[in-house]
C-alpha cells in the first residue's frame, strides 16, 4: 500500500502534477507570429551583433540550454541575470543586440526597470506566462507559456519555459517551426509517466534523505538549468539549503566538505561529459558522502528519467529536485512551497 503524506496536500503538489498539462496547452499554443518572423529575418540577415539571454531566479537558470544551442548553431550569446544587465552591463544594450527576456509574471522589479532603460533601443523577445504584464506589452516579439495561475514556487511554469525556449531556439536557427513543434509532442507524455509514481518516489526519498544536512546538485551544460533551479526550489519550497553549481566548480572548495551527512544529487547530462559526472559521484562515495545519479540508468526510481531526446532532457532533469522537495516536506512536517518571508512576484530590487 502506497504511503500517504497529508502535508503535501496543498496546491504545490497540485501545481506539480499539472505540469503535463501546462505543457500540452503550451505546445500547441506555440506560433511564429509576423513580429517573430521579422525579427529572426533580420537575425538571419546579421543585424544583430549579439543576443542577450536575461531573467531572474529559475527563469535565468532555464536559459542555460537555449544559450548553448546558439552558441553551437554560430550565434553570439550572452547569458545575463537582468540584475546585473540593468546596472553594470547597460552597454550590451543597443540597437544591434536582440534581447530574450523570460520572465513568469513579467512584472518582477528588474524586468520592468530592463524595460524602462532600454526604451526600444534593443529588440525584445518575452517568454512570458502573462499575456498583460508589462513584458508582453512592451516587447517586439512575445512567446506566451500556457501554464495558468501558479501557487508560489515554480515548477509548470518553468517547465513550460523550457519547452518554449527550446522551440524558440529552433526558430532562431533556422529549422521549419512544425517539425521543430512535432519534436517537443513527448514532453508531456514522459512527465506525467513519471508523476504517476510520485507518491513512491516520495516514499522512496523519505528514506533515503533521512540525516541529511547539507545538500548539492551538480551537473554540465545543459543540465545546469536542473541543477539551479533545484537548488533554489528546494530552498524555496522547504527552508532547506541546497547549492546548485556544475561538477567542476563542486571540485574547488564544496568537495572538502563531503562527509556523511552530506547528499550530492549528480546528473548525468550529454555523453560527452557523462564519464567525468560518474567519476564525481564515485568520488564522493568514496569521501564518505552519499551521492546519487539522475538519468535514465538510475538505481533510483525517483531519479530514473524516462529516455527523451536531448532537447527535452532539461523538462525531465527538474523532477527529480521537485520529488527531493516533497520528500524534505515530509521530514520536516511542513507544507511544501508556502512562502512565509518572499512571494509569488519578486517587485522590490
Amino acid at each position: 500500500m502506497r504511503p500517504e503524506y497529508p502535508v503535501l496536500e496543498g496546491r504545490y503538489l497540485h501545481d506539480i502534477l499539472a505540469q503535463p498539462q501546462a505543457l500540452s496547452d503550451t505546445l500547441s499554443n506555440l506560433r511564429v507570429s509576423p513580429a517573430l518572423n521579422g525579427l529572426v529575418r533580420r537575425l538571419h540577415q546579421g543585424r544583430f551583433q549579439k543576443i542577450v539571454l536575461t531573467g531572474m531566479g529559475s527563469s535565468f537558470h532555464g536559459l542555460h540550454p537555449l544559450n548553448l544551442k546558439l552558441l553551437e548553431n554560430g550565434l553570439t550569446s550572452l547569458l545575463v541575470e537582468t540584475s546585473e544587465l540593468v546596472h553594470d552591463m547597460r552597454s550590451l544594450i543597443g540597437s544591434r543586440t536582440l534581447i530574450i527576456a523570460v520572465s513568469q509574471s513579467g512584472r518582477s522589479a528588474e524586468i520592468v526597470r530592463l524595460l524602462q532603460i532600454n526604451r526600444k533601443q534593443a529588440a525584445v523577445i518575452a517568454v512570458v506566462n502573462v499575456a498583460d504584464s508589462p513584458l508582453a506589452q512592451s516587447a517586439d516579439a512575445t512567446v506566451l507559456t500556457c501554464a495558468g495561475s501558479e501557487f508560489s514556487v515554480s515548477c509548470k511554469t518553468y517547465v513550460s519555459a523550457l519547452l518554449a525556449l527550446e522551440w524558440l531556439g529552433s526558430i532562431l536557427t533556422g529549422r521549419d517551426p512544425r517539425p521543430a513543434q512535432q519534436e517537443l509532442t513527448p514532453a508531456a507524455p514522459a512527465v506525467s509517466g513519471f508523476l504517476a509514481g510520485w507518491k513512491d518516489h516520495v516514499g522512496t526519498l523519505v528514506k533515503r534523505l533521512q540525516d541529511i544536512r547539507h545538500m548539492f546538485l551538480v551537473g554540465r551544460g545543459k543540465s545546469l538549468a536542473a541543477v539551479g533551479t533545484g537548488a533554489l526550489i528546494i530552498k524555496e519550497s522547504n527552508h532547506f539549503h541546497a547549492e546548485g553549481m556544475s561538477c567542476a566548480a563542486f571540485r574547488h572548495g564544496p568537495f572538502e566538505m563531503i562527509g556523511p551527512e552530506m547528499f550530492v544529487l549528480v546528473f548525468a547530462g550529454s555523453a560527452k561529459t557523462r564519464e567525468l559526472n560518474r567519476r564525481m559521484r564515485e568520488d564522493v562515495t568514496k569521501g564518505r558522502g552519499q551521492a546519487e545519479w539522475v538519468g535514465e540508468d538510475a538505481k533510483m526510481k525517483p531519479f530514473r528519467l524516462p529516455a527523451v531526446s536531448p532537447g527535452l532532457l532539461p523538462i525531465l532533469e527538474i523532477l527529480a529536485p521537485q520529488m527531493i522537495t516533497l520528500a524534505l516536506a515530509v521530514h520536516a512536517d511542513r507544507e511544501p512551497g508556502r512562502f512565509e518571508l518572499a512571494s509569488k512576484v519578486t517587485v522590490t530590487e
